[in-house]
């Protein structure tokens, strides 16, 4: 790439932040767009600025440096930084994403930085960088048990333990948590195949039912059935989502 970089720091560690601009003085072609000290901060930075590069930090306050990158939608030009242990990083390993772990040392952060370089000109040139990261963030979303939910330039973050119901409206899903509802962008299906199956069950195509807020199974007409929730909501069952839902309750 002919152009300078404009790189983002993000680490809620101040030395980390000052390190990395102190080893990023020496690289002419780079141009510090900004620092962030959360990852919440990061999300703003990122929408604002759309850096080249990323130089991300994995455990931070309020949301993990996985999490920014599943809010805002980055899957390319990012490089981690971490204080976790080895044998924790071969999820990193297995997708040939890069990462620092700390304390690093010159040489090892400009090797970093080369292999970013050569990542950022295979996608300008069309060649598509992007796969690993986004099975990572997916195989990492497995085991969530939360749900990030970027509206209106603010982050709501929920717990998958006050979900009552989803359901599918267009491009997008609601969802219905502790008596609020927050939007979206994700296909019900996406969702479902992240989330315990022995806790959530599609009950209809476009309607998911947290088992927790399962008052009772009522009919609704002579063929056709509703779950009622405890917060007093119906959610209507298909034939289909009627023998999961018996699979599942006997």
């Amino acid at each position: 790439m002919n152009k300078p970089l404009q790189v983002l720091i993000v680490d809620d560690e101040e030395l980390a932040r000052r390190l990395s601009m102190e080893y990023l003085r020496t690289h002419s072609d780079i141009i510090i767009a900004g620092e962030c000290e959360t990852g919440v901060e990061a999300v703003d930075a990122i929408q604002k600025l759309n850096p080249d590069l990323i130089l991300l930090d994995i455990q931070m306050p309020e949301l993990s440096g996985l999490e920014v990158l599943e809010v805002t939608g980055r899957r390319s030009g990012v490089i981690f930084t971490t204080a976790y242990d080895q044998y924790a990083l071969k999820a990193f390993d297995l997708h040939a994403v890069d990462y620092l772990l700390k304390p690093y040392s010159q040489q090892r952060f400009d090797e970093a930085l080369t292999k970013a370089r050569k990542l950022l000109s295979a996608e300008t040139s069309g060649i598509p960088a992007t796969q690993a990261l986004s099975q990572l963030i997916s195989e990492q979303g497995e085991k969530m048990q939360r749900l990030l939910i970027r509206d209106r330039g603010q982050v709501h973050v929920v717990a998958l333990d006050s979900i009552e119901y989803v359901e599918a409206q267009d491009d997008y899903i609601l969802i219905h948590a502790a008596g609020k509802s927050y939007m979206k962008t994700q296909s019900l299906s996406e969702l479902e195949a992240q989330l315990d199956a022995a806790r959530f069950v599609r009950v209809h195509r476009s309607f998911l039912l947290s088992l927790a807020a399962l008052k009772s199974i009522e009919k609704a007409s002579k063929d056709s059935q509703v779950a009622v929730l405890h917060n007093g909501a119906q959610v209507p069952i298909s034939r289909a989502g009627h023998e999961r839902l018996k699979n599942l309750l006997n």
